[in-house]
């Protein structure tokens, strides 16, 4: 009877000891899974988290090129402009001395209208010819040309109307028909306007 007892009290045992083993194997089932969803929950956080991440630098990147690309063209602009105007003003850097000296050219003409023809003084003649071309040529390489007028339309953008005359000829109406003072062009731009008088 004592040995029967004994034999039940470790079948009992065993029984308690398989079904404690059996929890504790069911514990760590359930730990295990829920270590696994864990791990899963925290791998899509991490993601979400990066791709966010990434969202907000791909934002701020884009940000910043547009900046960039914006500043680089408004430089880019602004040196063309400024190389631009360095290029006209050395093209009319010389513009007032040049502008000063043309009475002195009107000067010059007209004393050679008005020189006598003597052939005494040919020889003083040829001298203030000769000096008076090398002042022309010098003044044309600095970019000074003289406007075109007799004969020509009147235009406003060369020319200053000084008044109407009856024309001399039925094809010269609306032209002009004599010019009171040249005008002068440096490199293209128009210094001084040719003062005219217009057939009508």
């Amino acid at each position: 009877m004592n040995e029967e007892k004994v034999n039940q009290e470790a079948k009992d045992m065993e029984d308690f000891e398989d079904i404690h083993i059996e929890s504790n194997d069911n514990e760590a089932a359930t730990k295990a899974s829920a270590g696994k969803k864990d791990k899963k929950k925290h791998k899509k956080d991490k993601a979400t988290e990066l791709s966010e991440s990434l969202d907000a630098l791909q934002m701020k990147y884009d940000e910043l090129n547009d900046k960039y690309l914006r500043l680089f063209s408004e430089f880019d602009n602004f040196r063309k402009r400024t190389l631009k105007e360095k290029i006209e003003l050395s093209k009319t850097a010389s513009e007032e001395v040049i502008t000063a000296l043309l009475p002195v050219v009107d000067d010059f003409e007209r004393a050679i209208q008005s020189l006598p023809a003597d052939e005494t003084l040919k020889s003083q003649f040829e001298g203030i010819m000769l000096i008076n071309a090398k002042f022309n040529r010098i003044l044309e390489q600095k970019g000074l040309a003289e406007i075109e007028s007799k004969g020509k339309d009147f235009d406003t953008d060369f020319h200053e109307a000084l008044t109407n005359i009856p024309a001399p000829e039925p094809g010269l109406a609306g032209k002009v028909v004599d010019v009171v003072q040249k005008g002068y062009s440096l490199n293209g731009k128009v210094i001084r306007f040719a003062k005219v008088v217009i057939g009508s």
